[in-house]
């Protein structure tokens, strides 16, 4: 996978979105994604995650997890020309 064409941009046509578990918050706010799912998502320890919230009517009603490296692809291909047709 490349960092222009990641599963999280909108023309992939080979993207499926559905709920991989149910977890649980404890009294500290710390979560556990399940190992399967880590192993699959190639997330190993000090990675690191941006947290993506959707808003709706002032509420967030939809929390994504995006590995930041994939995140920072993502804004170089959109922001990449633009400060390139600057120079």
């Amino acid at each position: 996978m490349t960092e222009e064409a990641t599963c999280c941009t909108p023309d992939s046509n080979s993207s499926v979105c559905k709920v991989e578990a149910i977890i649980s918050v404890d009294e500290r706010g710390q979560m556990v994604l399940p190992k399967e799912l880590r192993e699959r998502a190639h997330i190993h320890a000090g990675d690191k995650l941006a947290v993506v919230g959707c808003e709706r009517d002032g509420a967030v009603c939809c929390i994504s997890l995006i590995k930041a490296e994939a995140l920072s692809g993502m804004v170089k291909g959109v922001l990449g020309p633009i400060f390139t047709e600057l120079r």
